[in-house]
């Protein structure tokens, strides 16, 4: 970089506060004025004070001047000493990168985003092969693989993406819902990186994130209606603008998500049970049993999934379904992921309708509320992310679905626990300067609305 000349500095346009600068021009003023002795101010600084509102800001604050031992007798550089380089920077900054860390439950995830859209870089550290043979997550075990896998995890992505952490504008962190224990790991870490590179660090609801997995790659037009579908969750909001959120409905007992693992355990199929479920559902009938489906008192918005649940247990109460259970166990000992064919054979007829038609009752559950709502709130866009957003059955269905406004799924890559979605649900946050500090805690029930 050539620093500039004291011909370069003698244009007048340094050392007022109305004057537009770029960035590469502040840098050398800066270096400048540093080799003279007459501001001290680290690139990096200058760096975090442009990129922390946005780039629309004044920075009086984090630029000061000094009393050197040289003597500088350019006019605009004595100018610009008197008035401590007071000015505003008008154009908006380029390529501002987020490096996004999520640990809520049972993924060590981490990715880099730029400009609240592009996705440089997206790991994610499964832990299913770990939690399989409990049929379930067990938080202990959870806790211990994120402190396993955090470090090489932000590093791969920091590395597929060529980012420097000096290159980064801020560091986002899941600050909840989730497991407390996988959620510390994720804030200490963030934690740590901020105070050692001295960046801003951005707490990001986990909910939140799965709608920005949506809203940061479609043209989602607001109010919309967004619903929120996962193993841990199943939530109704409305989406106003500047991302302000209106809770409408929610489960009252087990998310949609819970409910598919936990009927795929009775049945004897691997965890996590949505995707088995998902992949066998279209070998059956869903009209061959009559699920109820689940009438609210009070908030008619919200949902219930504990009934549907139970009536499977009944039904596979009512049959002697030992023999079937034993083979399908047996398979998952010889083999953890069972091929479609495989699950065929050792799964009839009675049973492949039965999870056909638990599948359909989820999806008319989720979708004839979801439409409810939006009808209610006049939302021209319906948003359906979080892990269950990847059932093939409910893409279709919804696809299938005639209405007024579109309707928008995350990638199957953003539908489960990513980092690039915590990434960037912080830009708006970033943009509105509201930044966490490090009392930052990890809050296990924390309210989007």
């Amino acid at each position: 970089m050539s620093l500039p000349t004291g011909k370069n500095l003698a244009r007048p346009r340094f050392g007022h506060s109305q004057d537009v600068f770029q960035l590469h021009e502040v840098i050398e003023f800066s270096l400048f004025l540093g080799g003279k002795r007459l501001l001290f101010l680290a690139l990096n600084e200058i760096r975090h004070a442009l990129l922390r509102r946005g780039g629309r800001l004044e920075v009086s604050d984090r630029f000061w001047g000094g009393a050197g031992r040289d003597k500088v007798d350019d006019l605009q550089v004595n100018r610009a000493r008197r008035a401590h380089l007071v000015f505003r920077i008008q154009r908006r900054l380029e390529a501002v990168r987020i490096l996004g860390i999520e640990s809520s439950c049972d993924e060590t995830a981490a990715a880099v985003v730029e400009d609240g859209s592009v996705i440089l870089s997206s790991v994610v550290a499964s832990q299913i092969s770990t939690h399989a043979r409990y049929g379930g997550v067990v938080p202990e075990l959870a806790s211990r693989e994120h402190l396993r896998t955090i470090v090489p995890v932000v590093r791969l992505a920091l590395e597929q993406s060529s980012t420097r952490l000096e290159d980064l504008g801020a560091i986002a962190v899941t600050q909840g819902p989730g497991l407390v224990g996988s959620l510390l790991v994720g804030i200490t870490y963030a934690k740590a990186l901020a105070l050692v590179r001295r960046l801003p660090m951005i707490a990001v609801n986990h909910i939140e994130g799965h709608i920005h997995a949506v809203v940061s790659q479609n043209p989602v037009e607001l109010p919309a209606l967004a619903l929120v579908v996962s193993g841990g969750h199943t939530h109704l909001y409305e989406v106003r603008e500047n991302f302000v959120y209106r809770l409408l409905g929610k489960t009252r007992d087990d998310a949609a998500g819970e409910a598919f693992d936990k009927v795929a355990k009775l049945l004897g199929f691997s965890y996590p049970g949505g995707p088995v479920i998902d992949m066998l559902a279209p070998h059956g009938d869903p009209h061959a049993v009559p699920f109820t489906l689940a009438k609210m008192k009070g908030n008619t918005l919200d949902f219930s999934f504990s009934g549907l649940k139970t009536a499977v247990l009944r039904w596979s109460e009512a049959r002697d379904l030992s023999a079937e259970v034993a083979a399908r166990r047996e398979l998952l000992r010889r083999n953890s992921h069972p091929s479609v064919a495989e699950w065929l054979a050792v799964t009839p007829r009675e049973t492949l309708d039965t999870l056909a038609s638990f599948q359909h009752t989820v999806i008319r559950e989720l979708l004839r509320r979801a439409v409810k709502a939006a009808e209610e709130i006049g939302a021209r866009s319906l948003v359906i992310s979080g892990g269950v957003a990847c059932n093939a059955g409910l893409r279709i269905a919804a696809a299938a679905t005639r209405l007024p406004y579109p309707i928008f799924f995350p990638t199957p890559g953003l539908s489960t626990d990513n980092a690039a979605m915590i990434a960037a649900a912080a830009f708006p946050k970033f943009a509105r300067g509201e930044f966490a500090d490090s009392t930052l805690r990890a809050q296990a029930n924390l309210a989007l609305a």
